[in-house]
């Protein structure tokens, strides 16, 4: 093929990725992708937990969840928190013996620490991307559930990209923190720009986001 042909379709497949980029950020930041069709089948659901807190509150949310609707159920935790591990499989297995016990625990290095600076996030983050991408590209979920620990970050990040480039229609839903009521979190102050559904549990954050959806506090 003639350098000059590869050059010229390079540069086509760039500005088609970056059109496809901005036009989904649009579409998401303008509220048009929060509402989806209704589906005939369960949807394949990653839940990003966290630690402590946040996997207090994840439990909680998924407790009036029917399971039915949702499965296979991936739980992404980070490798060393044991106590979140044994949350999950004693939430999943006090579910009713009728309900889809269909879930899998996926493990991931922690994006960021509590207390970790910054500057050096960003390399743990580059390293959990990189044990994050054959999850994501293996599973190719239809929703992404998380509530702002940073072991969320590279999935949803790695869920968008993927729909940039049409290789799976990942719904991301993420709900703020119970804690933050005047301030977002830093992933929500990342992900405001990607989660098709941002919730928040406080009317203060409500205003201060257009397309923020408050339907009370669910803790």
């Amino acid at each position: 093929m003639d350098i000059q042909l590869q050059i010229e379709l390079t540069i086509l497949v760039i500005v088609v990725v970056i059109a496809r980029v901005l036009y989904l950020i649009h579409k998401i930041t303008t509220g048009y992708s929060k509402y989806a069709p209704k589906r005939s089948k369960p949807c394949k659901t990653i839940i990003c937990i966290g630690s402590g807190g946040h996997t207090t509150e994840m439990l909680q949310l998924l407790k009036n969840i029917n399971f039915n609707n949702y499965s296979p159920r991936h739980y992404v935790i980070a490798k060393t928190d044991t106590t979140s591990l044994n949350k999950v499989q004693t939430f999943e297995a006090s579910r009713n013996s009728k309900e889809n016990r269909d879930y899998f625990i996926n493990k991931i290095p922690r994006s960021r620490s509590v207390g970790q600076s910054y500057i050096t996030s960003i390399f743990t983050t580059i390293i959990s991307i990189l044990y994050s991408v054959p999850i994501v590209l293996r599973l190719r979920p239809d929703i992404v559930l998380c509530n702002g620990p940073g072991t969320c970050i590279p999935i949803c990040v790695l869920s968008f990209l993927l729909k940039c480039v049409f290789v799976c229609e990942s719904k991301i839903i993420f709900v703020e923190s119970f804690c933050r009521t005047q301030t977002f979190s830093l992933s929500g102050k990342i992900l405001v720009y990607i989660a098709d559904n941002f919730i928040v549990q406080w009317p203060s954050l409500r205003s201060k986001l257009k397309r923020a959806e408050y339907i009370g506090q669910l803790m």
